[in-house]
């Protein structure tokens, strides 16, 4: 079991709007999950997104699978 701690990061295009999630990438590798919280709720609760589901929706929002907003 690893113990390396969670690096947040919050995407550039976040015009700090207050509707931005941060993740920390650099646990995919070693954990498997891709952790996501809320940037207001730093002490919130963190969603761990399995890897494989991560990188699925990424690329479903870059091919504009969801639609336009």
């Amino acid at each position: 079991m690893t113990t390396e701690s969670p690096r947040w990061f919050k995407s550039s295009y976040s015009s700090n709007g207050g509707q931005c999630v941060e993740i920390a990438a650099n646990l995919a590798v070693s954990r498997g999950v891709v952790p996501v919280r809320d940037s207001k709720d730093l002490r919130g609760p963190v969603l761990e997104i399995p890897t494989h589901a991560f990188t699925s929706f990424v690329t479903g929002i870059k091919d504009a699978e969801f639609g336009a907003i």
